[in-house]
């Protein structure tokens, strides 16, 4: 039985105005009251943040970000990381969304990275690849390749002490309803988990990795029967109270003393 406590995360992207993000919360909240051993997280619009936080308060579901930049300074629009140190514990960086629409490359991941780091607070790293670069057999040198570049320069005990999670999301499976099948997901993390050990050591074997791309409660129960995933990354159904309650719900089931 691993030793990793599982983690789902609810990715709401651009959804939700500040009341129906209160009122997700707050059913989030109530529906996985006393379910135990599974570490929920939610990730609302920046806007939604405080309201959510309100909504949590007292409770062991955690706060994350859909983001962050370098730091303060004229950057009209963005968001630094010591704005979020005390309102929330996770930030999601190098999503896919980010690397297509907003040209994220490696570097500028890997200096978020850094700086989320350096206010305290835990990123979650996507990396993933696209359909092309898996049909073409490129999966391990394309994914292996963005954990590289987006650590480069992290140290292993600042990464272990943040509590930092990856988040492995085939390109090709996120939002379109075609998920990775659970064994195939697997042996890409395993494959990251390896090479975490490699950069960091024996320790970094306990670095939490999830699945992301159309995970729901119907494939949750695929995803957490195999031995290295540690939760999901999830989007469209961490929208859905009674949905993403039931991931969690089967996440318990799956990996009971977690």
């Amino acid at each position: 039985m691993s030793s990793r406590t599982p983690i789902i995360a609810g990715n709401w992207k651009s959804f939700k105005t500040l009341e129906e993000a209160r009122a997700l919360a707050a059913g989030v909240v109530q529906g996985v009251a006393g379910i135990p051993g599974v570490e929920v997280v939610l990730c609302p619009p920046f806007v939604s943040l405080a309201t959510v936080l309100m909504s949590i308060l007292g409770t062991p579901v955690q706060l994350g970000s859909q983001n962050a930049y370098l730091g303060e300074g004229a950057y009209t629009g963005e968001i630094a990381p010591r704005m979020l140190a005390g309102l929330c514990r996770y930030v999601i960086l190098g999503h896919s969304e980010r690397r297509r629409i907003f040209q994220e490359d490696d570097a500028l991941i890997n200096a978020k990275i850094k700086a989320v780091l350096g206010a305290g607070l835990a990123p979650i790293l996507c990396v993933g690849e696209t359909l092309e670069e898996n049909e073409r057999g490129q999966t391990e040198a394309v994914v292996s390749g963005q954990v590289r570049a987006d650590l480069a320069g992290v140290e292993g005990w600042h990464w272990l002490q943040a509590g930092g999670v990856i988040a492995y999301e085939p390109v090709w499976a996120i939002g379109t309803g075609k998920a990775c099948h659970g064994p195939a997901a697997n042996e890409v993390i395993g494959m990251i988990r390896r090479l975490l050990v490699e950069l960091y050591g024996a320790a970094a074997a306990g670095v939490r990795i999830q699945y992301g791309g159309s995970a729901n409660a119907g494939n949750i129960a695929e995803f957490m029967a195999q031995p290295d995933i540690d939760g999901a990354l999830v989007g469209g159904a961490s929208l859905k109270v009674d949905e993403f309650v039931a991931m969690v719900r089967q996440t318990a089931t799956l990996r009971p003393g977690a």
